[in-house]
């Protein structure tokens, strides 16, 4: 990948990253509102990048 292009990857909501976790659907935007898992708001709707997800499971992984 070139300096500055970006991977196309699809929008997530919390229910799937949830579901990807294995955590409730109210942790994962307990995460997103304290910062701890990258996302953004949309208006009132939260999403998460899925590479970022990814990237947040890796980081977990190599922790524990």
């Amino acid at each position: 990948m070139k300096v500055g292009e970006r991977v196309k990857s699809r929008l997530l909501k919390p229910e799937e990253a949830a579901w990807r976790l294995g955590v409730s659907k109210n942790t994962v935007k307990k995460w997103l509102r304290n910062g701890r898992l990258p996302g953004v708001k949309v208006g009132t709707l939260w999403r998460i990048d899925e590479v970022d997800l990814e990237k947040f499971i890796e980081e977990r992984k190599q922790v524990n």
